[in-house]
């Protein structure tokens, strides 16, 4: 996620290059051809007025929908955070209440404690993982014992079978005392909360932005860098200045690229691009919060932004 206000502009251009490389070449070419060849070359601005609000439309459009999906993702993503603290909170509250039963052993409640705090973390990375398409599995190998780990790495939906093992966790416990009465219902809640929000990022992944518009709002957009130096050339000209043609080209097709690529970008918020949600950040903070619940003295250390940059 871009924390800074201001960009660099040969970074910005990098994005656009062959945009303003085609405007650049059709801009040198409808020039040269009115000054040395044909001088009836131009059209109406009108025309290309037409097809730019035509162009326009798509475009905002586009960039609506595209940040609304980036905002839907980074808002699941808070309903983690948030549902993952509750999990913890609850995990060690139902746990510890049960100290006074005859039944109760510490050393077992403490252990389960440990292993689900551990599975919820190595579940919010999972997730960060399944969704970008990362192989990196060894991340998840602290929090798991080496079963649950084989197990999971083998599986296809990660994340889906780390919610069995919790599940299966808590019945376990429930069913040798560890926890009692109704416990179970309030975390199969926080859990079921974890999958839907889940079940949100695998939309947002898997559905892409309909395709019309994008494969539109291309075609929009070349076609109106095409026509509009043809557009422009005949009022430079009475202007006595037909060589500013050129740079003013480029200046609105790199406007028009430009916010045509905002909306491209963001559309995939699961892309492990610098434009996308910061999952490394959250889940190093879900991380840091359910460890210093469990009583961990020794933490990660805060994800920092890399050149106002979080990932």
């Amino acid at each position: 996620m871009l924390l800074k206000r201001n960009f660099n502009p040969i970074r910005v251009l990098s994005y656009v290059k062959s945009e303003v490389f085609f405007s650049l070449v059709i801009s040198m070419f409808v020039w040269l051809l009115y000054r040395f060849a044909l001088s009836q070359v131009s059209l109406p601005f009108s025309i290309a007025a037409i097809l730019g609000s035509a162009l326009a439309i798509f475009i905002a459009f586009r960039n609506n929908s595209a940040y609304g999906r980036w905002w839907e993702a980074r808002t699941l993503w808070g309903g983690i955070v948030n549902s993952s603290r509750v999990l913890a909170r609850l995990i060690i509250t139902f746990t510890d209440s049960h100290a006074h039963q005859t039944n109760y052993d510490a050393t077992r409640s403490e252990t389960f404690k440990k292993q689900m705090i551990h599975a919820c973390i190595a579940w919010v990375h999972a997730l960060r993982l399944h969704l970008r398409k990362q192989e990196e599995w060894d991340v998840l190998r602290p929090f798991l014992s080496e079963e649950d780990f084989q197990a999971v790495r083998q599986s296809q939906n990660k994340p889906n079978l780390l919610h069995l093992l919790m599940g299966k966790k808590i019945y376990g416990a429930m069913a040798n005392g560890t926890l009692g009465g109704f416990d179970s219902f309030q975390m199969e809640g926080q859990l079921l909360a974890l999958a839907n929000y889940q079940g949100g990022c695998e939309r947002i992944k898997n559905t892409p932005l309909l395709r019309q518009y994008d494969y539109f709002t291309r075609l929009f957009l070349y076609a109106f860098m095409l026509l509009l130096p043809f557009s422009l050339i005949a009022d430079f000209n009475r202007m006595g200045a037909d060589y500013l043609m050129v740079p003013v080209t480029l200046i609105i097709s790199f406007v028009f690229a430009i916010l045509a690529k905002v909306g491209e970008v963001n559309e995939d918020p699961f892309e492990n691009r610098i434009t996308d949600v910061p999952l490394t950040a959250l889940c190093n903070t879900i991380e840091r919060d359910l460890k210093e619940m469990l009583g961990d003295e020794i933490l990660p250390e805060k994800l920092q932004p890399v050149d106002q940059v979080l990932n």
